[in-house]
């Protein structure tokens, strides 16, 4: 997700898991941040989700096929789910007891499943699916009011129950089916790439598969009427072509393709950073409606009407949501108290693009930035700032600010190999801030640590090093 800023405007003119040991489970459930989303009894492997959808009536009639692993004895299974009602469950094919209760859905296994015993869930569930209500408002499946009754999905970091049964947690990662029925004349895009699409008489089917892994958070669907266009980039860490589509309603085809239009551009520069692309294909659908806030979908980042101007007045934004997909989508949170993670990382992503295209260099925002900073209250720690500040502006520019002081504390070279590396040992799975300090500090011993310490975990903001006239432009 960004959170844009005036600023930030005037400038630009969010692998099967390992198990954990039970000390581990006890220990992470007791102390993350929403720590009544999700379970760490399981983890999942993958979700076949079957969907029906109506947009006359709001009515979603769904089909969900979970298959999973226990990570200790289970006498049931404990999955996320909001609104909804559930009219039929399996457990490895056996009809199973089911109790819901305050956006829990509970179901009790036919046998005692042992740890690492693989099983799988099938739920038949429907009704007219509403965005949760949050402390950040309310989030994820809603409706974009427009003259199609198109709908959207923008579910970080609490929104995914609102739609599919789920274990929803930010480091439960899996693989993704999507099998969408629409009214012939509509469209249903999701994450991935599409598979199928086949019309049944008044109905279309439109089948997607991502292998993941993703979040429960990151999953999406839209469905409405939309112009589409493709386009195609060069991976600079691998020579391979990465294939792209944008939709958008055909009102803004016009103003949408022109403030896109450099997303090839930006996959080149950011792949060349960051390395390979971690996914199979990426895009962006612009809604017909005002959003907050892009949210950076896995594969498939959605804008509002709002970000769209004909004058690339956002593509800060744009760019944002693309770095996502290395820095939050691929490496992904082990809880949400490391956010800065995912925004702090976006956001000089912003930085370097600016620097990129001979707009404010990094150095020259950093420093704005942290005027803007220093003239602001200093009670926050941007490693832990609490669950209901986990989208404070300063995590987001005290975060870009940290990973700046890092640069020019290492020079270009050793920071740049750096993000590289990190990326690259965690691709498809999920880490913290230690175990970032950790990393940092290989590549800047008795420096990197004490330095991010200060900026991520203290309150009083530090001083940005000096430029360094010797950097390399990024």
């Amino acid at each position: 997700m960004t959170r844009c800023t005036r600023r930030a405007l005037i400038r630009g003119a969010a692998l099967v898991p390992l198990a954990a040991t039970a000390a581990d489970q006890m220990l992470r459930s007791a102390d993350r941040y929403f720590a009544s989303h999700g379970s760490y009894d399981h983890h999942t492997v993958s979700y076949d989700l079957r969907l029906a959808y109506d947009p006359s009536s709001g009515m979603l009639d769904g089909r969900a096929r979970i298959r999973a692993v226990a990570d200790r004895p289970l006498r049931r299974v404990e999955l996320d789910l909001a609104r909804l009602t559930v009219h039929t469950a399996r457990v490895d094919g056996v009809g199973v007891h089911v109790r819901q209760r305050q956006h829990k859905l509970f179901l009790t296994t036919p046998r005692l499943l042992a740890a690492g015993t693989p099983f799988t869930v099938e739920v038949g569930y429907g009704g007219r699916p509403e965005p949760v209500h949050t402390p950040f408002g309310s989030i994820g499946w809603d409706r974009t009011g427009d003259e199609h009754n198109g709908t959207l999905v923008a579910a970080q970091p609490l929104g995914a129950p609102s739609w599919f049964p789920c274990n929803d947690r930010p480091d439960d990662k899996a693989e993704f089916t999507f099998r969408v029925t629409v009214p012939d004349g509509h469209h249903a895009l999701a994450n991935g790439t599409l598979r199928e699409r086949r019309g049944n008489g008044s109905t279309e089917c439109w089948t997607y598969h991502h292998p993941g892994p993703m979040s429960p958070y990151l999953a999406a669907v839209y469905t409405g009427r939309f112009s589409h266009d493709s386009w195609q980039a060069r991976d600079s860490a691998t020579g391979r072509i990465v294939t792209g589509r944008n939709s958008y309603p055909t009102s803004l085809a016009e103003q949408a393709r022109y403030d896109l239009a450099r997303q090839p551009q930006m996959l080149g520069a950011f792949t060349g950073w960051f390395g390979p692309y971690p996914f199979e294909s990426y895009g962006a659908v612009v809604v017909d409606a005002e959003l907050d806030e892009p949210v950076e979908n896995q594969t498939l980042s959605v804008f509002g009407s709002n970000h769209i101007d004909g004058a690339r007045g956002w593509e800060t934004l744009v760019a944002h949501e693309l770095a996502h997909q290395w820095f939050g989508n691929s490496v992904s949170l082990r809880d949400w108290r490391d956010i800065w993670l995912n925004e702090g990382f976006a956001t000089y992503c912003e930085w370097l693009w600016s620097e990129h295209i001979g707009e404010d260099t990094a150095d020259m925002i950093a420093r704005e930035e942290w005027g803007y900073l220093e003239g602001n209250a200093q009670d926050l720690r941007i490693a832990d700032p609490g669950e209901r500040r986990i989208f404070d502006d300063r995590i987001y520019t005290r975060g870009a600010c940290a990973l700046h002081a890092l640069r020019l504390t290492m020079g270009d070279d050793r920071f740049f190999a750096m993000m590289r590396a990190w990326h690259d040992e965690h691709r498809g799975a999920s880490a913290g801030t230690a175990a970032f300090l950790a990393h940092a500090e290989r590549y800047a011993p008795r420096t990197a640590e004490p330095l991010l310490r200060a900026w991520l975990y203290e309150k009083t903001l530090p001083s940005l090093p000096h430029a360094r006239p010797e950097s390399e432009e990024a």
